[in-house]
């Protein structure tokens, strides 16, 4: 089942059942979970909502993303009341960029506007097209993924745990370093911006010297830990110190054959070799 209100770019969701096996056959229920770049959540949410983690530590830089998250755990009324009131509509969608561009939007301002665009853009894309266009005369049209019941029953099962989920804003190196100590027992999951193409997809697309920043400091983390990347030569030197695994993200990632996206993972991890260990 898919948990988020979020279409996110990479299909992450799909690595959700790789990562349960990994959580079962490393014997690590009730451990905590953390996502510096969390997106769309839908690992950290499928591992909470079932059970395989006690509590997730969700973080996200982008400001619009972060506002999103903070008004649906914080405001998850007012937040499913204004999708049921709003219109889906081109003239919104225009009203709904404007707002997501501007400064002075508020939080919950922003958090709804990324909302909307991610659902109503192509492949949620927040600075994409709008799906059928401006004419509309696609088949299919702007509300083709805005299923509003929907999207308001997986806000409210969200927000059932917000006890759980301990949301941050912050650059991933000062997430990590900062509670470096409270961390060391958790599974760490990052899903850094891809090497290549990561400037079409996300707004805080990193350069070469932040990769290499990152790779730094995972060498140097405590506990566990997974990596997931483009599969780049660039990248397997950064992590040359470390397990790899190739995988396409269309199937199992313990699929046997060249991938298109790699794994790194910590010393002392066992490595499911299917979907279900």
């Amino acid at each position: 089942m898919y948990y988020s209100p979020l279409r996110y770019p990479g299909g992450k969701g799909k690595i959700l059942s790789f990562m349960k096996a990994l959580v079962e056959c490393n014997n690590l229920q009730d451990s905590e979970y953390v996502e510096p770049y969390v997106g769309g959540a839908a690992v950290a949410l499928g591992l909470l909502l079932e059970g395989y983690v006690s509590r997730i530590h969700i973080n996200d830089l982008d400001k619009a993303i972060h506002s999103f998250w903070h008004s649906i755990l914080n405001d998850t009324e007012n937040f499913s009341r204004k999708i049921h009131n709003t219109e889906i509509t081109v003239d919104e969608w225009k009203k709904q960029k404007q707002i997501y561009t501007l400064e002075e939007s508020s939080s919950f301002e922003l958090g709804f506007a990324a909302f909307f665009l991610n659902r109503c853009n192509h492949s949620g894309v927040l600075k994409g097209g709008i799906i059928g266009g401006f004419g509309q005369h696609g088949e299919w049209k702007i509300d083709a993924r805005f299923n509003k019941q929907d999207l308001i029953n997986r806000i409210e099962k969200i927000a059932e745990y917000s006890s759980r989920i301990e949301l941050y804003n912050k650059d991933t190196f000062d997430l990590l370093t900062e509670n470096k100590k409270q961390f060391e027992k958790a599974i760490i999951y990052l899903d850094p911006p891809y090497f290549q193409k990561g400037h079409q997809l996300y707004k805080n697309h990193y350069k070469a010297f932040d990769h290499e920043e990152i790779a730094n400091l995972v060498r140097e983390l405590k506990g566990h830990w997974v990596i997931s990347y483009d599969n780049v030569v660039e990248i397997k030197n950064l992590y040359d110190f470390a397990e790899l695994r190739e995988f396409n993200i269309s199937y199992s990632v313990g699929t046997k054959r060249e991938g298109a996206e790699i794994m790194f993972f910590s010393d002392k991890l066992i490595i499911p070799n299917r979907a279900i260990c």
